[in-house]
């Protein structure tokens, strides 16, 4: 198992200054079982750092992948909005770049299938490539999407490709912060892809993650932070280039980048512009990100305080969504089965099973009404909208929800 690193995960620079340590902590996604909750849980140092020679903001500890993916909790099909966020780009994809049944859309990292199949039901082939086995199963058995149950790298790619196929359009979404090897990765796309094709990727954006204060959003699995400046020098050591970038709302605030082959595009104006915006802001230097670190101790102060009232008045307190950020919050804040009752969540895969490190039980989204806590601490604030929406009749039965953040506030 690996430690500090020396070197930078993407540009090999020997020189990684701190910004901000969550101390050690549970894997987030390592939902207990009853019968596990008497025995030691392993716990992995959550230190972040940045190297000032290509910009990447990055964990120090990269735990087994095999630890983290080879069995997973998270089906992306349980959130609505997020598949209704793909079928949406799906549908542009096949239109603007003409897909049909000659053409070939592989997704990294494709978990249930939730994207793919509405490139399958546009009639366009499919590949899927997801490492947890039990998703895969799921992906290939009930959505009849083809999924490799394997690791993406450079190795998988030279095997698709001495197949024959090659990819028109790759997507990988929320996956390439989970890369320990990211030059490898990349390699692999640009190995597989069609010299006139696109990768489409989807990163959460860590100018959102500093500026709201998203620091949940750090755990194990998320080995990197990424601005636009640092996937540009990743792509271009690898021979591809950044073409077009947009950002969009989902989990915070994400970036959403065109990527092809170098000799076959241009940056954008798109492109030009957010890179000189994060220069100007200075995500190029140490400082903006010491100025996160102060933000955070603000939040965990204000939020244990409001928590603290709640209690001392005889409010009961609830927990919305067993997600790893959750996990990342009560863990570094100390928020345990002495402040709430329960955690409740939407997927039948995390219920039944008890938050990492602080033990709480996770319950049906049924149980909010049914118990009627006064208070619910929303630690999927993500998806605030379609959260809120859901629980219109706790709402109006007099519960609330504490949004933690960029800052705590009940609604």
């Amino acid at each position: 198992m690996s430690h500090k690193p020396l070197e930078c995960r993407s540009c090999r620079g020997a020189i990684l200054h701190p910004v901000l340590d969550l101390g050690h902590t549970p894997l987030a996604n390592a939902l207990l079982t009853a019968d596990q909750l008497e025995s030691p849980e392993a716990r992995y140092p959550l230190r972040v750092v940045f190297c000032p020679a290509c910009a990447l903001v990055q964990l120090t500890h990269t735990v087994p992948p095999e630890e983290l993916f080879s069995e997973y909790l998270y089906f992306s099909s349980v959130s609505d909005a997020l598949v209704e966020h793909a079928r949406k780009l799906a549908a542009a994809v096949v239109e603007e770049r003409k897909l049909g049944a000659d053409s070939l859309v592989v997704e990294i990292a494709s978990n249930d299938g939730y994207l793919l199949q509405h490139y399958r039901g546009a009639g366009v082939p499919v590949l899927g490539i997801e490492p947890a086995a039990n998703i895969a199963r799921v992906a290939q058995d009930e959505r009849g999407i083809r999924t490799l149950n394997e690791f993406f790298g450079l190795d998988l790619a030279r095997r698709i490709r001495e197949c024959g196929e090659s990819a028109d359009v790759i997507h990988a979404h929320n996956v390439l912060a989970h890369v320990a090897d990211l030059n490898g990765v990349v390699q692999g796309m640009g190995l597989l892809l069609k010299p006139d094709g696109a990768i489409i990727i989807e990163v959460p954006y860590l100018r959102y993650l500093v500026e709201h204060c998203e620091f949940d959003t750090i755990y194990h699995e998320h080995l990197c932070y990424f601005s636009l400046t640092a996937l540009d020098e990743l792509f271009e050591r690898n021979g591809l280039r950044v073409v077009d970038v947009k950002r969009v709302p989902i989990h915070g605030g994400t970036l959403r980048l065109f990527v092809s082959h170098a000799e076959a595009g241009e940056r954008s104006d798109a492109v030009r512009c957010l890179i000189a915006d994060e220069q100007a802001l200075g995500m190029e230097g140490i400082a903006y990100y010491e100025r996160f670190a102060d933000t955070v101790s603000i939040v965990k102060e204000s939020l244990l305080q409001m928590l603290g009232e709640a209690k001392a008045q005889g409010k009961r307190i609830a927990a919305y969504g067993a997600a790893a950020k959750g996990s990342t919050l009560l863990n570094f804040f100390g928020i345990g089965k002495e402040t709430l009752d329960f955690v409740v969540d939407r997927s039948p895969h995390k219920q039944g099973r008890f938050m990492p490190g602080v033990h709480i039980p996770v319950r049906a989204p049924e149980a909010l009404l049914a118990e009627m806590p006064e208070l619910t601490l929303l630690l999927t604030w993500n998806f605030a909208d379609e959260i809120l929406s859901q629980q219109a009749a706790y709402r109006d039965a007099g519960g609330r929800f504490l949004i933690p953040i960029p800052e705590p506030r009940i609604v």
